[in-house]
């Protein structure tokens, strides 16, 4: 990857998470995010959750430091969060499962 995409990813990725590594780790702690996402056969984390711990690392990382694994993750989530935003569903999405999901992925729409 040239570096003008990584920087390209790097800035998609610091748009499309907007919390904080400690209020994300708050939120993981939660019964609302594990009660959402997708998992693995034989697996108990969801894939969002698992992603919600990869984020918070990454995000403590110094830019110097980001390795070719943490800028594919990045590109993954930036993806992520923006086709579930395409996808808000309507009425009060507060207490969504929508906006949990999105939020083990790093994003708070209600932001």
């Amino acid at each position: 990857m040239s570096d003008v995409d990584r920087d390209e990813v790097e800035k998609d990725f610091k748009e499309a998470v907007n919390m904080q590594p400690a209020e994300l780790e708050k939120w993981l702690e939660s019964e609302e995010s594990r009660s959402v996402g997708w998992t693995h056969d034989g697996e108990g984390e969801s894939v969002g959750h698992h992603s919600g711990r990869m984020i918070v690392e990454i995000k403590r990382k110094k830019k110097a430091d980001l390795t070719d694994k943490d800028v594919a993750h990045m590109r993954k989530v930036v993806g992520y969060v923006r086709r579930h935003m395409a996808q808000k569903p309507s009425g009060d999405i507060e207490n969504s499962r929508w906006r949990y999901s999105l939020m083990n992925w790093g994003h708070d729409p209600l932001k």
